[in-house]
C-alpha cells in the first residue's frame, strides 16, 4: 500500500473546513461563493474523474433561460410561480457568468436564440401568439428589459431550414464554450486558495465526533467540518433517498460547412432537440424523448438509434441538401426529477447537497452555488 508523507498529510490530505464532492459547475461555483463569503475557509474539491464526468463539460454550451414551448409546458405542469422562479434563477446565473468572466475567456457569443415550430406540431397561431404575449408580460418583470420573445418567421428562409412553419426569436440568448468556462472557474477558485484533487471517488461517509469522515477509493481517507455533495446525476450513489434520475443527452458535431447560414442557439420540441453553430459547424443534441427509458442511464456512450434520430433531423430540417460528415459524437449525463427545481438543502448535521440541475446547469450553477454557500454559512 502506498504510504503518505507528512508533507502530504499536512497539505493535500489534511482536515478541511469544507469538502465538496464534484468538480463540475455547481461544485466550482459553490467553492467560489463560499470563499467570497469567508476567505479563510479551507476548501477541498474532490473529483472521481480526470475532469468533471457528468454534464458540465459535455453539454451544448447554451446560455439560455428557456424556450416558449418549454416554459409553457412547465407552467402547465408545475404552475406559473415555479416556472418564473426557475427562469429567474437561470437568467440571474447567466448574468453572473457575464459579470465574472470576459467574453473571450469563455467564447461567449450573443447571436440570439430561436425556437423552431414545425407544421407537424400543429401549433395554432392564436395559441402561439397568446403564449408569447403571456411569457413576455411575466418574464419582462424578471429580466427588466423589453419583451424577450417575438415571432420572426422571416428567419426561416435566411437560415435555410425545411419544414419549419414559425420561428420565435429570443435576442437575449447566447452561447459559450463549456470547457473554457469550467477551466476559467477552476483557475479562479484555485487563485482563491481552493484545492482540487482528481481521481478520488467518495465511497461513503460518516459523521464522527462532529467531523465528517470520507472513505475513498485511494489508500487514505479524508475529513471535513462540512460536506457538500454536488454530484448531480450521480447523486443516488451517495444519497439514495433523493429523487434524482440520470438522463443521458447525446450530441454530434458536423464537419465545417462552408457558408453555414444559421448562427445562434436553436430549440425544437420543448427543448428536447437543440442545436447551435460552433464556428462553421453544427452542434446538435437531444432526441432523448424518443427513448426516455433507454436514456435514463449513467452510461457515457452513444446509441445508434438516437444518433440516427439526430442525423435525420439534421438532414431533413437544419441543413437539407448540404454535404457534410459527422466529426464528433458524445454524451453527457444530466440530473432530472419530477420537479425542475434543483435540490439545495441540508441533509443532516454538517452535510449538504446542491443537485438536480435539470439539464440547465450552465445557467443555474452560479445562483445555486450562491444559495448553498449562504445556507452553509448561516
Amino acid at each position: 500500500m502506498q504510504q503518505i508523507s507528512i508533507w502530504e498529510k499536512e497539505s493535500y490530505f489534511k482536515h478541511h473546513d469544507v469538502v465538496i464532492v464534484g468538480s463540475g459547475l455547481v461544485g466550482l461555483w459553490s467553492a467560489y461563493h463560499l470563499k467570497r463569503k469567508h476567505p479563510g475557509l479551507g476548501i477541498l474539491i474532490v473529483e472521481r474523474g480526470v475532469i468533471p464526468t457528468g454534464a458540465s463539460t459535455r453539454n451544448a454550451g447554451f446560455a439560455c433561460f428557456g424556450s416558449v414551448t418549454e416554459l409553457m409546458a412547465d407552467t402547465q405542469k408545475f404552475g406559473e410561480q415555479k416556472m418564473l422562479e426557475i427562469v429567474k434563477m437561470r437568467f440571474d446565473g447567466l448574468e453572473q457568468i457575464k459579470k465574472t468572466f470576459k467574453k473571450k475567456e469563455i467564447d461567449f457569443e450573443k447571436f440570439g436564440g430561436y425556437e423552431l415550430i414545425s407544421a407537424s406540431q400543429k401549433m395554432d397561431m392564436n395559441v402561439l401568439r397568446s403564449n408569447i404575449d403571456f411569457l413576455n408580460h411575466k418574464i419582462k418583470k424578471i429580466i427588466k428589459k423589453r419583451k424577450p420573445f417575438r415571432l420572426h418567421d422571416s428567419s426561416i428562409s435566411k437560415f435555410g431550414f425545411s419544414g419549419v412553419e414559425h420561428i420565435i426569436e429570443n435576442k437575449f440568448e447566447g452561447q459559450l464554450h463549456s470547457g473554457k468556462l469550467c477551466q476559467a472557474l477552476l483557475r479562479t477558485v484555485q487563485s482563491m486558495g481552493v484545492t482540487l484533487l482528481n481521481t478520488i471517488e467518495i465511497k461513503n461517509f460518516e459523521n464522527v465526533n462532529g467531523k465528517i469522515e470520507l472513505h475513498t477509493n485511494q489508500p487514505f481517507n479524508l475529513s471535513a467540518g462540512q460536506l457538500l455533495i454536488c454530484t448531480n446525476a450521480f447523486t443516488k450513489q451517495l444519497l439514495p433517498e433523493l429523487h434524482v434520475e440520470p438522463a443521458r443527452g447525446q450530441v454530434l458535431v458536423t464537419s465545417p460547412i462552408p457558408g453555414l447560414r444559421c448562427k445562434g442557439t436553436f430549440h425544437y420540441d420543448e427543448g428536447f432537440y437543440y442545436f447551435r453553430n460552433l464556428g462553421d459547424r453544427i452542434l446538435l443534441g437531444g432526441a432523448r424523448n424518443k427513448a426516455f427509458e433507454e436514456e435514463n442511464t449513467t452510461e457515457l456512450t452513444t446509441t445508434e438509434f438516437i444518433q440516427q434520430e439526430l442525423e435525420s433531423f439534421l438532414r431533413q430540417v437544419i441543413i437539407p441538401g448540404t454535404s457534410y460528415t459527422i466529426d464528433h459524437r458524445w454524451s453527457g449525463i444530466m440530473g432530472m426529477g419530477d420537479d425542475k427545481m434543483p435540490i439545495v438543502k441540508k441533509i443532516s448535521e454538517n452535510i449538504y447537497c446542491a443537485v438536480r440541475m435539470g439539464g440547465m446547469g450552465v445557467a443555474l450553477a452560479p445562483v445555486i452555488g450562491e444559495n448553498i454557500a449562504a445556507l452553509m454559512t448561516t
